[in-house]
């Protein structure tokens, strides 16, 4: 809903996951660097827009992306043309990683360390057209129903195969842009598509079929990327690569950062043309394929137009001094001569970074929707936060002491395939969705600087093969963090709402099944003034013999365990009597009627006893019988009966 309350709520979340990032950036620039960093008011009022500008951000989504996303799904679900669904998806999938900025990123600076035999412009297009055919893939999955592990650990497989053969070169590279091609703005369209295709379609389950896309968009371009590796090293010449690159992501020598209209108005003009090709694939297929309207369609626009500036302001805040200071500190730290220090940064810059994403944010609040309340949405992002800041202090580790990559990701690869067949369903597509989410508008940059400074002053690496592979860690170990999660939710036995109101609706309708078959008995208790309320089964017991009779029938019940008698005149005929009982309808009552109340466990007893002793069965008259009785009240019982 787009209200103040909501947007207050949101910013409110939003200073609470900056915090972390904070606190880690404070304690090492003055405990382990032991200087103030230069533009420090940059930063301060940079992390402030950054909060600001992740709550607009957040916002947008729930007012605008998510809607689409979800009402595209369901129109096109009920369309029931296939080819529709996947071309419309092959094209999102496609134009939101063409404008991905991470992407141009990590392509610019491949093409720069390969010396220009890597063209930036190629790869990018290798990697988008790996996601256009990943989403379809995935779309295909929900569409039939098929489990996502088979899917995904097949392509596991792949990527293990093309290892093989890929060069040295590439495999950092192709394990990296399996991350950074799920981006702020295509992480929640993505994913509001396939929940919006599993709620549609029938005998599809939301949380088991919706999640699961990110993760094909994670999976693909690793093989695409490695067997255009193979093409580029078995084919292409060497040509040396002059020219700027587009984003620098090694030690920064900025010492500020300046601000102008210009600068604000081209940034703001960068991130439009990022959405305009998904606002175009959106329209097209909405009015020309589907020819309906958008629901709310002002509220759409303003979700759009605050997604836009949100991640502006988001993007400009870390830029005001973060961005530099974070590459600056990884510069710092190699010289400290300390590789404890480097690991220990590693991993609270990629637990701080993460919990300030804004894509794991979005998909977690999903999760938690979806989920009914059984995932947490704040206790997921700490175990994908733990696991990319585990991956990332691993893969530093790596990067420090020599290794090959490769032995790392199998070694990974094996332990999700394990973890796979242990978790509970609903948990596996989340887990392999959350490897996505982890490298985005915040966590690739810095990552990124972190790898590549680490290899450009560790004497004996080469930025190529050892700089490129920490944002492979950080989407492979979340996915081991998460599916660990799963399983230890499942073992506390964690429910959802809905679960928990069947739960107290089954425990009624059993208490109220249990009253009507056992009703609850309230007693006094003999000389005291309590009551006791119990659930226990009931009986009279009725003895109809002769006024003479009367004492030793008392005296028997008693003897039974009787603790009190219900009294009545009676007058009784036989068989012999009715045969003329008009003669006797008017004579004085003869018999007397005592009816016991007691527990069923000394029914059988008491018939027993009375019976032999006023010998109801042989030559003496009488009657005996019980009954079954509910609700029994003010029967009073000893103690040592109850």
């Amino acid at each position: 809903m787009l209200t103040i309350s909501a947007f207050l709520k949101l910013l409110k979340e939003s200073f609470r996951d900056l915090l972390p990032i904070i606190l880690v950036i404070l304690f090492f620039q003055l405990a382990i660097i032991q200087a103030i960093p230069n533009s420090w008011e940059n930063t301060a009022i940079g992390l402030f827009i950054v909060g600001i500008g992740l709550a607009i951000f957040l916002l947008g989504l729930e007012v605008g992306i998510f809607p689409v996303g979800e009402g595209l799904a369901r129109d096109f679900a009920n369309k029931g043309s296939t080819f529709w669904i996947i071309l419309f998806t092959f094209m999102i999938g496609f134009g939101t990683t063409v404008a991905e900025p991470a992407l141009l990123v990590i392509a610019d600076k491949a093409s720069f360390v390969s010396n220009g035999r890597i063209d930036s412009f190629t790869l990018r297009m290798v990697v988008a057209l790996s996601v256009g055919f990943a989403i379809v893939l995935g779309v295909w999955r929900i569409i039939k129903g098929h489990p996502i592990h088979y899917y995904i650990i097949l392509g596991y497989v792949l990527v293990v195969a093309a290892t093989v053969f890929a060069p040295s070169e590439i495999i950092g590279l192709a394990y990296d842009l399996g991350g950074v091609t799920t981006s702020t703005i295509t992480v929640p369209l993505v994913a509001a598509l396939g929940i919006g295709l599993a709620s549609t379609i029938e005998g599809r389950n939301p949380i088991l079929d919706g999640f699961g896309l990110i993760a094909f968009a994670s999976l693909t371009p690793m093989i695409f990327v490695q067997f255009y590796g193979i093409y580029v090293y078995e084919f292409v010449e060497v040509v040396e690569f002059v020219g700027p690159i587009s984003h620098q992501l090694g030690v920064s020598t900025s010492t500020g950062f300046e601000f102008d209209i210009t600068s604000l108005l081209q940034g703001i003009l960068n991130i439009i043309f990022d959405v305009l090709p998904i606002l175009a694939v959106i329209f097209f297929f909405q009015y020309i394929v589907l020819k309906k309207k958008i629901k709310n369609l002002k509220e759409v626009i303003i979700g759009f137009g605050l997604v836009i500036f949100g991640l502006y302001a988001f993007v400009l805040g870390l830029e005001m001094g973060l961005f530099s200071l974070g590459e600056t500190m990884a510069f710092q730290l190699t010289q400290q001569n300390n590789n404890f220090i480097i690991y220990s940064f590693a991993f609270a810059i990629g637990f701080s970074t993460t919990m300030a994403e804004p894509s794991l944010i979005a998909i977690a609040k999903k999760a938690q929707e979806i989920s009914d309340d059984r995932v947490n949405s704040f206790v997921l992002r700490l175990f994908v936060a733990f696991g990319v800041a585990v991956g990332i202090a691993l893969g530093a580790y790596r990067i420090v002491n020599g290794g090959e990559i490769v032995y790392y990701i199998v070694i990974g690869y094996l332990s999700v395939i394990f973890l796979t067949f242990m978790s509970p369903k609903y948990i596996i597509p989340i887990a392999y969705d959350s490897g996505g989410v982890t490298t985005s508008t915040v966590t690739v940059p810095l990552v990124a600087a972190l790898g590549l400074g680490l290899a450009t002053n560790i004497a004996g690496r080469d930025p190529l093969i050892d700089g490129f592979g920490l944002i492979a860690f950080a989407s492979l170990f979340p996915i081991l963090t998460v599916m660990i999660y799963g399983i230890v939710v499942d073992k506390i036995g964690v429910k959802g709402k809905k679960e928990l109101l069947e739960i107290k609706l089954g425990e009624l309708r059993y208490a109220l099944a249990d009253a009507n078959n056992m009703k609850l008995a309230t007693v006094n208790i003999q000389d005291t003034d309590k009551r006791h309320s119990f659930k226990a089964l009931f009986s009279t017991v009725h003895v109809i013999v002769p006024k003479h009779k009367e004492e030793k029938a008392l005296l028997a019940a008693k003897q039974a365990g009787a603790t009190g008698v219900t009294i009545m005149d009676a007058h009784g005929m036989g068989l012999k009597e009715m045969s003329n009982f008009y003669n006797r309808l008017h004579s004085g009552n003869t018999d007397v009627h005592l009816m016991f109340i007691t527990l069923n466990k000394r029914v059988d007893k008491m018939v027993q006893i009375i019976m032999l002793e006023l010998d109801i069965v042989g030559e003496g008259a009488g009657i005996i019988y019980s009954q079954p009785i509910t609700h029994v009240k003010g029967l009073t019982l000893a103690l040592e009966d109850l």
